[in-house]
């Protein structure tokens, strides 16, 4: 679609948070287990849940299992397969959920655990990188979508590990959740004699939009009931009492987790249960027993991860200490992040993407927007950006259209840009109607999707309608009005330019309407006009 561009400024501004209802973004939701863990147990409970979750964006979705398997060579390489759900181009919600299992190489009590997260997590981070490994996203990564890992004990480690090689390449990742993490023999845990294996250790790095650390801590002794870590960097919710449930607190972090995205009671992720008793010990009054908590945190559930309330109590911890504050983005300055040890700043990002001004507005009216992204090794490459309005919430599959574009330079991997932009819709071109908006980065073959938090009503233009000349034909008289689509036009008659009387309304379906006027052979003369109603 044709837009006006009508101008772009760099500001070194906090984000403005407007109060608009709130369009979940569009992403891949990628779930995790730990030693001795598979994702028939509770991730695929945890998952099929999430697109019943009360604040999911549509009816239908897509969800895949990634997992191993060996070669000729005995290698273990990955594998996807889709488990459910539809086709990525078919599903208006534009999401993608994603259980990674490991369980042949995560360990297991009597075999202990040969491989360390920091051998395995290169596998999962070349899948979500390449543009062929899930052929139905149509020569797509899946590292285009905003991403949310989440991962358990030492699928914690494994998500930060994934964090910090999708990094080396300038990916960001919008949201690590990690669920009680215990990298093994790493972060001060001690799991010999069980094993010898070294984690990478358990880091929020600087390409992570937002983290939120769930954990609890016990006195147990080998190793029979492990314990998790506060993350620097992340939201941490000490989880105090977990009393219940699979009557052992490490599994019931994740069961904890569960009971954010099934909020009905009982919930059970088919190995333990939430019953109203684990609802009124296991979250607080902020969190009205698992809806403000979690998932809430997610795009999904777009809460508020700016906010500086703090749901577990005075002192506990606010949620906007999970964001990232190397730039400010919204939360202030602090050093609240683990440098990358490389970022060849390969892959471009947006990192956040909003409507600046109210989100109802007529055909034709100018808007402001603003994006703040991050690419290339230095100042001295370019990216395009890409606004389009959209029908659904599925970038890929094809019912869109640009409303603007302009070329941006490169920022370097230590700097974040944020570019303040008008626009104005063609009223010859876009519909009225209620819109998502996202945007595309893209450079050297690689690009990257972000939805604006808001919906866009557009109203029909103001712009007034034209009659063309009229025609006499047999008595009648005919012409058109001529306008834009959804505009509601009222004829009005004259015979003396003082005196107006409707003879006829329309709804325009399209920009031209041909009238009638079966009177006209009554009056000697008649004058017309087309006015917009009220």
């Amino acid at each position: 679609m044709p837009s006006r561009y009508v101008g772009s400024v760099f500001i070194p501004l906090a984000l403005l948070c407007l109060t608009q209802p709130r369009l979940r973004a569009a992403g891949v939701t990628l779930i995790t287990h730990g030693f001795s863990g598979n994702v028939t147990d509770w991730i695929i409970p945890m998952a099929q849940k999430i697109p019943a979750y009360y604040r999911f964006p549509g009816t239908n979705f897509s969800c895949y299992e990634i997992y191993f398997i060996q070669d000729g060579q005995g290698n273990y390489v990955p594998t996807q397969s889709r488990i459910g759900g539809v086709l990525p181009t078919n599903a208006e919600s534009g999401e993608i959920i994603v259980k990674l299992d490991w369980s042949q190489l995560a360990g297991s009590v009597f075999g202990g655990a040969p491989y360390s997260t920091t051998d395995v997590a290169p596998a999962f981070a070349s899948a979500l990188l390449s543009t062929n490994f899930i052929p139905e996203l149509g020569g797509r990564a899946l590292v285009e979508l905003p991403l949310h890992l989440i991962g358990h004990s030492r699928g914690g480690s494994m998500m930060c590990e994934i964090t910090r090689l999708l990094g080396a390449q300038g990916v960001w990742v919008d949201h690590l959740t990690t669920l009680d993490p215990h990298p093994l023999n790493n972060d001060g845990f001690d799991d010999r004699p069980i094993t010898f294996t070294v984690d990478g250790p358990a880091r929020v790095y600087a390409n992570v939009l937002f983290a939120d650390n769930y954990y609890q801590q016990n006195s147990s002794i080998f190793g029979i009931d492990p314990s998790g870590e506060p993350l620097t960097g992340a939201y941490n919710r000490y989880l105090s009492n977990l009393s219940g449930g699979y009557s052992q607190s490490h599994s019931d972090v994740h069961l904890w987790y569960h009971g954010t995205t099934d909020l009905v009671t009982p919930a059970t992720d088919t190995q333990a249960n939430i019953t109203a008793a684990e609802r009124q010990l296991w979250w607080t009054t902020y969190e009205s027993g698992g809806v403000d908590a979690g998932v809430y945190w997610s795009l999904i559930g777009h809460g508020n991860r700016l906010s500086n309330d703090e749901p577990a109590g005075a002192g506990a911890g606010q949620v906007r200490d999970g964001y990232n504050k190397v730039w400010d983005l919204g939360a202030g300055l602090a050093s609240n992040r683990q440098p990358l040890p490389a970022n060849n700043g390969t892959w471009p990002n947006l990192i956040q993407f909003n409507l600046l001004t109210t989100n109802t507005f007529t055909v034709g009216a100018t808007n402001r927007m603003n994006f703040y992204y991050q690419y290339g090794p230095d100042a001295n490459t370019t990216a395009k950006v890409q606004v389009f309005l959209d029908n659904d919430l599925d970038p890929i599959n094809g019912d869109v259209g640009e409303v603007y574009q302009q070329t941006v330079p490169g920022t370097g991997t230590n700097a974040v840009n944020v570019i303040t932009f008008q626009w104005a819709t063609n009223p010859t071109s876009v519909v009225p109607g209620t819109y998502a908006i996202y945007a595309r980065i893209s450079a050297g073959g690689k690009g990257r999707y972000l939805y604006a938090p808001e919906t866009l009503t557009l109203t029909p233009s103001l712009m007034p309608p034209l009659l063309t000349s009229p025609v006499n034909y047999n008595g009648q008289v005919q012409f058109a009005v001529n306008g834009f689509t959804g505009q509601k036009v009222i004829v009005q008659a004259s015979t003396n330019l003082a005196a107006w009387d409707f003879i006829g309304t329309n709804t325009l379906a399209g920009s031209t309407w041909s009238f009638v006027d079966v009177q006209a052979a009554n009056y000697a003369r008649r004058f017309y006009r087309a006015v917009l109603a009220p």
